[in-house]
């Protein structure tokens, strides 16, 4: 593999490609990125600085005058690392962003690698924001680090889910600790491993042969599993959504599914919470949205999926990932 020089973005002296820190000043040269607030961020009420009222906002996020819950910050987030690409909105029901990505890049002896970790924080519990960006920012980590040393991604994928039911566990207060579902890819040139824990959801999708390449875990699939209902029933029902495992409150050792796939041909990989798959389940109607454009431009593929949720209702946050195969590097990324 040709090594291709680079600057270190924190010093400027060289470094080549695929070297996970700079040599000169220690830096780590290509970082995961979450989808939390931009730096300098001011949390504010925008219900009393309407009124013209100047209140304070608590350090749990609650506005000392009104009460209201507080925006974080983290309402609309794209990030776009070349090899994937993703957004977080919090739709037009939900005061905050409750979804959390968390993306990285790599490139080893054997190729490229894109990780991906998309968590949704369970609204009924305490402090569901802080829980699904513990827990994608922890997992990231722990799957970076393994691609980096050449580790076996299928433990690795395992000890990521311990490490981040752990960053849950930590939040927990008086009203107990906070829950989030929880999926990840590692897309190697050749190969994806996925885990997940929930109802947040990985799709292939392509023009030949779309697939959900996970399982829900929640009542409704188990209601279709044990053959009691058909799945427009069991889906109808008020219990479809409740999930069955989930990492954080009393689940101190989530056993997480692990499972590796190996892209047919040209397609894209594509992670998302049920702000979008409540709207549209079936991948082929996915397919047929984003299909073949999602290929050269996973970001307006993106983008198209977020505009298709928010105007189908936008009833819960939206969460889309999108990794393109062949991986490749020859787009420009940002990160915004």
């Amino acid at each position: 593999m040709d090594v291709t020089v680079t600057e270190c973005p924190s010093c400027g002296e060289p470094a080549a490609t695929g070297d996970a820190f700079c040599e000169y000043c220690g830096a780590e040269l290509a970082p995961a990125v979450v989808s939390d607030a931009a730096p300098g961020f001011v949390p504010s009420c925008p219900v009393c600085s309407v009124a013209g009222i100047s209140a304070e906002v608590t350090a749990d996020g609650y506005c000392e005058s009104c009460g209201r819950k507080v925006p974080t910050g983290r309402d609309h987030i794209e990030l776009d690392l070349g090899l994937l690409v993703g957004v977080t909105d919090k739709g037009l029901r939900h005061p905050r962003n409750e979804d959390a990505m968390a993306l990285a890049t790599a490139t080893t002896s054997a190729g490229q690698v894109a990780i991906a970790v998309v968590c949704d924080g369970v609204s009924s519990s305490p402090r569901p924001d802080e829980a699904s960006l513990a827990g994608a920012e922890t997992a990231v980590r722990v799957l970076l680090e393994a691609v980096r040393m050449g580790d076996d991604l299928s433990e690795a994928s395992r000890d990521a889910v311990a490490d981040a039911a752990e960053a849950l566990n930590a939040l927990a207060g008086p009203g107990g600790a906070p829950s989030a579902t929880y999926v990840a890819a590692v897309a190697c040139e050749t190969a994806v491993t996925l885990s997940w824990l929930g109802d947040s959801r990985v799709y292939w999708i392509s023009e030949a042969e779309p697939q959900l390449l996970t399982t829900d875990d929640s009542l409704a699939q188990e209601m279709i599993a044990s053959g009691l209902f058909d799945e427009a029933t069991a889906m109808a029902s008020p219990q479809a959504h409740v999930i069955t495992r989930w990492l954080g409150a009393d689940n101190e050792t989530p056993e997480a599914h692990v499972a590796q796939f190996v892209p047919p041909g040209p397609g894209v990989l594509v992670l998302c919470t049920d702000g979008l798959w409540n709207y549209q389940a079936e991948a082929a109607d996915l397919a047929s949205l984003i299909m073949p454009d999602a290929l050269a431009n996973p970001a307006g593929a993106a983008d198209v999926l977020l505009k298709f949720a928010l105007d189908a209702g936008g009833m819960d946050n939206i969460t889309v990932v999108l990794v393109p195969y062949p991986l490749s590097s020859s787009r420009s990324a940002d990160v915004s």
